[in-house]
């Protein structure tokens, strides 16, 4: 499957690969970085999510970006579409801790939400997060989102569920 690349003002959007694996070390294996993601997760357990991003694209036809700033190609996160065995589809998105506040995940949610409507053709782009995940909850406003539902999920949590709109531009 090919995999496009996303241009943003700073950013380029590229498929996740084995050059992710350091990016990906640094945020799993922070406690306090990846908290909303399930971490802190072993070095193993980092290495698998990676190669869970990269065989997503083959298995699902959608999965996340790595985030390569062109100022100087540095990976400082992700940015796309997640979804496991038996959740719904969301998008999705984490940053290193020195990238955040900057605008990046606002700048990479919309460029991947454009071409989720564009260019997969969906009518909805949805995410969820824990009700206490402020800055989530922030970004999801910052997108236009609006919530459209409360639901259980798989892990027996409940969760807003949000609607993201089209972007304009």
């Amino acid at each position: 499957m090919l995999i496009p690349t996303l241009r943003t003002q700073r950013l380029d959007l590229i498929p996740p690969d084995v050059g992710c694996d350091s990016a990906y070390q640094r945020f799993y294996t922070d406690g306090e970085a990846s908290v909303a993601y399930g971490g802190p997760l072993t070095p193993a357990a980092a290495w698998s999510r990676l190669a869970y991003d990269i065989g997503a694209w083959h298995l699902q036809g959608f999965g996340v970006w790595a985030l390569r700033c062109r100022e100087d190609s540095a990976i400082i996160g992700v940015c796309g579409f997640w979804q496991g065995r038996g959740w719904p589809r969301e998008l999705t998105w984490w940053l290193l801790p020195e990238a955040r506040g900057q605008g990046y995940a606002l700048e990479a949610s919309l460029a991947v939400t454009k071409h989720a409507y564009s260019e997969f053709g969906w009518g909805a782009v949805q995410t969820y997060c824990a009700d206490a995940n402020n800055a989530a909850i922030a970004l999801i406003l910052r997108l236009g989102g609006s919530k459209v539902a409360r639901q259980a999920f798989p892990d027996g949590e409940h969760r807003n569920v949000y609607l993201i709109p089209r972007p304009a531009v």
